[in-house]
């Protein structure tokens, strides 16, 4: 599961840049999971460690050391530093610090730097290469601007270890109970990289069925009844928390009447909860329980019962498009289906291409079209001013790289729409795919499939 990426949810690992990384590291043990976690830091990424570990790791490159005596310490991370403690052990090894000597440097290296103590440790390091080991010249430096580079933010191996665990716990969950896995994380929101949309989306990827927001049926947030996921009244907007514990408390209910009165709501409660398709258990659709939302003003604690008289004239119904962009309004999820599969024989006639397909039918450097709702807006520091877009269709997610001048050129579509057509070129000869766009195209309803993505986080 988790060499294809598969880890929407997974802790640590469901990022963009570990599902990208995932693929080429392809973990088969433990401490594969220890590496992946430590990889995509600050430090290796800095420190150039990321893409020779991944060669050496998928043999395109050899496993070498800058001298043999460094074997030791990187030995277990083909020959490339990963890990705090190894920077240490190198000190230790190469240049015959001490323990306490090598966690000054650690220290000295952080990020509160003493130009004096660190000239100092300079001098201590390149005379203990020479003395220990007769290390000198280009060697000596290579080492040092390693150590200077990766020092600062290097990630403790135990703390590697500890993640990992969490990896493999989670991924563990996912395989073997993906409902009750996703209610967790609908429960815990909001957290983690992917909205309540996307963690279903997701379930449904995995075969998992979606059940509705219900009056009758729900509790306060998500559950996974019989291995289904049933959504939380909690996702309904504008209902409160003292509302969705007397509904969920007092269920369940016959009417629109029996459940103003019993669970004490008021007009805007019950508008809420048809515009959220929670009240079709009742046998009414979402304009008619919109129409007897008034009831609410009249069936109340105190009041005589049975004088309301609101009965709703015949309403038209709702498309599927309509009842589609209604629930996202209304709680920011589709259980039925993702936005884009409404669309998708329209994308088809524009030979767009949908994210299931860039890896398996695709050739690697293909310009191809793809579409999607926005997820994400992310540009890394150490990314040179690439902005990583992610997209989401109905068949998964896709990651796209716009570069510094495409943003500027289309900087409002890219920065604003919630839904993107793209162009690019398929980059997927690794196993991770990911599209350099070249040009941004809107979609005409694109304002109606998401509520907006999570940017710049």
């Amino acid at each position: 599961m988790l060499c294809r990426a598969d880890a929407v949810g997974v802790f640590q690992v469901e990022s963009r840049a570990q599902m990208s990384t995932l693929p080429r590291l392809k973990p088969r043990t433990f401490f594969d999971l220890v590496v992946e976690v430590a990889l995509i830091r600050p430090g290796p990424i800095q420190g150039g460690s990321v893409h020779p570990y991944l060669r050496r790791r998928g043999g395109e490159e050899p496993v070498t050391y800058d001298h043999p005596v460094l074997e030791k310490s990187l030995g277990k991370t083909l020959g490339i530093p990963l890990f705090q403690e190894q920077i240490m052990q190198i000190a230790v090894d190469a240049a015959g610090f001490t323990g306490g000597e090598a966690d000054a440097l650690r220290r000295a290296m952080g990020s509160k730097r003493s130009p004096t103590r660190m000239a100092a440790l300079r001098s201590r390091f390149y005379q203990g290469l020479a003395d220990t080991h007769g290390i000198t010249g280009d060697t000596a430096d290579k080492l040092w601007n390693k150590m200077v580079a990766f020092a600062a933010y290097g990630f403790p191996e135990s703390h590697s270890q500890s993640f990992a665990t969490l990896v493999y716990f989670s991924a563990w969950f996912k395989h073997h109970y993906p409902a009750e896995f996703c209610a967790g994380l609908l429960r815990a929101q909001p957290m983690g990289f992917y909205s309540p949309q996307s963690l279903i989306a997701d379930a449904r990827r995995h075969g998992i069925t979606i059940l509705p927001i219900s009056i009758n049926e729900s509790g306060v947030q998500a559950d996974a009844p019989d291995g289904h996921i049933r959504l939380g009244l909690d996702l309904v907007k504008g209902l409160g928390e003292d509302a969705t514990r007397r509904i969920a408390e007092h269920a369940p209910y016959a009417s629109i009447p029996d459940l103003s009165r019993r669970a004490d709501l008021g007009v805007a409660h019950i508008e809420a909860l048809a515009r959220a398709g929670a009240l079709d258990c009742l046998g009414v659709g979402r304009r008619e329980a919109l129409w007897q939302a008034g009831i609410a003003a009249t069936e109340r604690p105190g009041m005589l019962p049975g004088i309301s008289a609101i009965e709703a004239p015949a309403l038209p119904g709702m498309s599927a498009f309509e009842l589609m962009a209604t629930s996202i309004a209304a709680t920011g999820v589709t259980p039925d289906a993702q936005p884009m599969a409404l669309l998708r024989a329209h994308l088809e006639s524009l030979g767009v291409v949908p994210a299931d397909r860039l890896l398996t039918d695709v050739a690697d450097g293909t310009r191809v079209r793809i579409a999607g709702v926005v997820t994400h807006r992310q540009r890394p520091q150490t990314a040179s001013g690439v902005t990583f877009l992610g997209l989401e269709d109905e068949t998964g997610l896709m990651n796209v790289m716009v570069s510094p001048g495409l943003w500027d050129r289309q900087r409002v579509l890219a920065r604003t729409a919630k839904t993107l057509i793209v162009r690019g070129i398929v980059q997927n000869a690794t196993g991770a795919v990911n599209v350099v766009a070249d040009k941004l195209e809107p979609l005409s309803v694109g304002e109606w499939l998401s509520r907006g993505s999570r940017d710049f986080r």
